[in-house]
């Protein structure tokens, strides 16, 4: 695994990668342009030597049509399996489990640089294929992340899709087996998913013990749509010391301001130590109950959670699109412009 012994050194580095790719895939150029590269972690560096994400624009942006096909610099999907145990009874470890996840792998990538780490859910009646598919039959929706990096709006990253189904393929389409599911998810995405992942690819962490794994939290997100975003509501809840970033698109978990606030005053942390972006669509059906949970947190009486559109000025980002529905177009659109967002210094 890549270590890091400085923010410093870790900027150098990533120029350097920056560089060599130009060098090896481009004929000497690169979309941005090496100088451009130097600038970005210049800039990267004055803020407070924090890796800030963007500012995020009033209105979400579309994908482009053209982001549909696939794209000249291309990603790849690799299998990653991993041992965890049965969730209901993960404490007691008596019930052991070989999952997979898939790991999104960005083109160009090198174990001489860190990379940051996305952590994406899927919903109900999924499994760890259906967000980005696999090495031989990938998504639509990988093409996009492909584009999006290769035109410089999206930081090259790893993104892991894992699943909390347990003992089934089919659990995520039990309703009810799929809330206790997600509740219980944290176990194995800490103590298991998390450490096998952060070992086989190049992160920030510079060990995956529990203290290496939040010793990095700045360079790790976590997101979902629908039950996915259930998941993630979650994870900001049991997990926070090893998150920084989370991406709830349609999917809530509660209106109790003072039960929110008291997630993070009891996680240890404060105010400014987490982001959070949050979408959804004005003809979802999950729409009433996940902006009331929005204007809870907004309105929540100690001023826990903030308004803003970057990290400099708050902590909670929501942006709904009118009409919008609940389904896959939709979900991928909330995706793009998260990933568009998370560690991406350059305001658009």
């Amino acid at each position: 695994m890549h270590r890091v012994t400085s923010r410093r050194m870790t900027a150098v580095a990533s120029l350097a990668g920056l560089l060599l790719l130009t060098a090896c895939t481009s004929g000497g150029e690169s979309p941005d342009g090496a100088s451009d590269a130097l600038e970005r972690i210049r800039e990267t560096e004055t803020q407070s030597g924090e890796r800030m994400s963007a500012t995020i624009p009033s209105d979400l942006e579309m994908i482009p049509d053209d982001y549909r096909v696939p794209a000249n610099r291309q990603g790849r999907l690799e299998r990653l399996t991993y041992t965890t145990y049965e969730s209901f009874s993960y404490e007691d470890r008596s019930q052991e489990l070989a999952k997979t996840a898939w790991v999104y792998v960005p083109y160009g990538y090198t174990d001489e640089q860190p990379y940051n780490v996305l952590y994406l859910s899927h919903g109900g009646w999924s499994n760890e294929t259906t967000i980005m598919g696999t090495d031989t039959n990938p998504t639509t929706f990988k093409n996009v992340v492909d584009h999006g990096i290769e035109d410089g709006l999206i930081e090259p990253l790893i993104i892991v899709l894992p699943t909390y189904n347990n003992t089934s393929p089919e659990d995520s389409g039990d309703y009810g087996l799929a809330i206790r599911l997600t509740d219980n998810f944290h176990n194995e995405l800490v103590n298991d998913l998390i450490p096998a992942a952060e070992s086989t690819y190049s992160t920030y962490a510079e060990d995956v013990s529990a203290e290496g794994i939040e010793a990095s939290r700045d360079h790790r997100g976590f997101g979902g749509f629908s039950m996915g975003s259930v998941n993630t509501w979650r994870t900001f809840e049991h997990a926070l010391p090893y998150f920084r970033y989370f991406m709830p698109m349609s999917g809530s978990l509660s209106s109790d301001s003072e039960f929110l606030e008291g997630i993070v005053g009891d996680s240890g942390y404060t105010s400014d130590d987490f982001f959070i972006f949050a979408m959804t669509g004005t003809d979802d059906f999950a729409y009433s109950g996940f902006k009331n949970q929005i204007d809870a947190m907004a309105g929540s009486a100690n001023g826990v959670f903030v308004e803003a559109d970057s990290e400099a000025e708050g902590n909670l980002a929501y942006r709904e699109r009118e009409g919008y529905r609940h389904d896959g177009a939709a979900s991928d659109e909330y995706t793009y412009n998260g990933l568009r967002f998370f560690w991406n210094p350059r305001t658009r």
